[in-house]
């Protein structure tokens, strides 16, 4: 394994599979087996994920709610999916944590940073639930900022459909090429936008790599791990 601590950003969306909306248990599974895999050969594995399967903040202030008030039920639905993420990886066999920014003790630690490096250093797969605890934070920030917190030697952003970082949309623009590896500095200069460019910012300002790439894949969590040229590595 090229890097020996991780942190693994899973968008809501990955968890829905096939369905429309919700969890997938079929596709919870299979993710918690490729996790079970690379934390088998010693690799220290974070989580954050998303929330979009169930809820999404921005979606719910555009139909005209109040986006703090969205935000914090986003919140809640990125600690539903942190829950499901844990049973599905003590199914398998593997010992985790939840660690959530705001305080829901019956189900979740709180966030305490030592707490969750030392756990990692057990062996334990810890999940981030509750995203920043604050609204106007997305999961990709809060990924980046995790992952800069506890130590990781890569942030890898695993996105449900998307296979790296494009010249432009591909789906839009035929003519859109795919970066092997592209530096922060283009990706905020050019407005490529497949992840927050607060994230990018984060990661250029203190030199974390990223790598982006396609989760609908399956084996693609273990080649990122391992050095693999997948998707687009950030630098």
């Amino acid at each position: 394994m090229k890097y020996r601590r991780i942190l693994l950003k899973l968008s809501g969306e990955a968890l829905m599979g096939d369905l429309q909306y919700g969890i997938d248990p079929k596709r919870l599974a299979e993710y918690a087996d490729e996790i079970k895999q690379i934390h088998a050969k010693g690799v220290e594995i974070a989580i954050v994920i998303g929330g979009g399967n169930i809820f999404r903040g921005v979606a719910g202030a555009s139909s005209g709610m109040d986006r703090v008030q969205g935000d914090y039920m986003g919140m809640l639905a990125t600690v539903i999916n942190g829950m499901a993420l844990q049973g599905a990886l003590e199914e398998a066999g593997m010992q985790t944590r939840l660690q959530t920014a705001l305080k829901i003790e019956a189900i979740a630690e709180p966030y305490i940073r030592r707490r969750a490096i030392r756990h990692l250093e057990k062996g334990r797969v810890v999940i981030f639930g509750a995203g920043a605890g604050m609204p106007f934070f997305t999961t990709d920030t809060v990924a980046a900022q995790r992952a800069l917190e506890i130590g990781v030697q890569a942030l890898l952003l695993a996105k449900s459909g998307v296979d790296g970082v494009y010249s432009a949309d591909p789906r839009k623009d035929k003519n859109a090429t795919k970066y092997e590896s592209v530096t922060y500095d283009e990706v905020l200069s050019k407005s490529l936008a497949v992840a927050d460019a607060a994230a990018f910012a984060l990661c250029r300002e203190n030199k974390l790599p990223i790598v982006i790439f396609d989760l609908k894949n399956k084996g693609n969590i273990k080649r990122a791990v391992s050095g693999e040229s997948i998707g687009t590595l950030v630098s």
